[in-house]
């Protein structure tokens, strides 16, 4: 119809408060256990005061796009149809900026409702170097955000996600293929491979998102975006020998001749 996506907002379906507190418990509990599944996050969720039973937790997760990481794809629902990558980044000792990048999306609630924050970073300086605050887990999302990082930092050796169907999308394959890039997907069951991002969506969760209850998806986007900054410019790393992102993502990019 000629609409930019960029110039509406719409927030998903409305959800009963029940389920929303469902689904924001379900999301704490995910961070910190990863690999419980819809039964033993029931069997936690009725500990916790929750009437729910094993299949609405199952609904809710595939609404939030997480899923257990005991022998499953990863955080992200898998298209079944779309072609998978092997993980490359095994055994590879990773130190250069624009060595590797990690691309993740994550959910994100507010006081009704929820988003999505997708975010690509750089693996060796922790360097977040494009994200958006989505409402859809559309392959579009991540097109975008990595065209920000390429238009911004150039191009890495690598791009690592998980397997979920935005970044298994042809769309999204096409990007990173155009650029040159190899492209490296999570093993099943391993939140590991992707472990510099996940550590990355503690912190922003723990930070900032866990300590406001956001009114729209305007203020969660500006909220997240302004921690986001500050993340990279003033918040050391004591892997990083206490440096910033910034200050990491600058020392350790290549030099002409290590690039050559």
């Amino acid at each position: 119809m000629g609409i930019s996506r960029g110039s509406v907002y719409y927030l998903p379906g409305k959800i009963n408060a029940v389920d929303l507190s469902l689904m924001n418990r379900i999301d704490e509990l995910h961070l910190e256990h990863p690999f419980m599944g819809a039964r033993m996050l029931r069997d936690q969720l009725i500990l916790d005061g929750f009437a729910v039973g094993r299949k609405h937790v199952g609904t809710l997760m595939k609404r939030m796009g997480v899923a257990a990481l005991y022998q499953k794809p990863g955080t992200s629902k898998r298209h079944p149809g779309h072609t998978i990558y092997p993980y490359l980044l095994r055994g590879m000792t990773i130190k250069r900026a624009n060595q590797v990048w990690a691309l993740d999306t994550t959910y994100i609630r507010m006081a009704k409702g929820f988003v999505y924050l997708i975010a690509v970073v750089d693996w060796a300086s922790r360097k977040v170097l494009a994200s958006k605050v989505t409402i859809t887990l559309e392959a579009c999302h991540a097109v975008e955000v990595l065209q920000e990082a390429f238009n911004r930092y150039g191009t890495p050796d690598s791009i690592n996600t998980d397997q979920g169907s935005q970044f298994t999308a042809e769309e999204f394959v096409k990007a990173v293929k155009n650029r040159g890039c190899r492209l490296s997907m999570d093993g099943r069951g391993s939140w590991r491979d992707n472990v510099i991002i996940e550590r990355l969506w503690k912190t922003v969760k723990y930070e900032r998102v866990y300590l406001h209850a956001y009114d729209s998806v305007n203020e969660a986007r500006k909220s997240i975006m302004e921690y986001l900054e500050w993340y990279n410019r003033c918040r050391p790393h004591s892997k990083l020998d206490k440096r910033t992102p910034d200050e990491a993502y600058a020392v350790m990019l290549p030099t002409v001749e290590q690039a050559a």
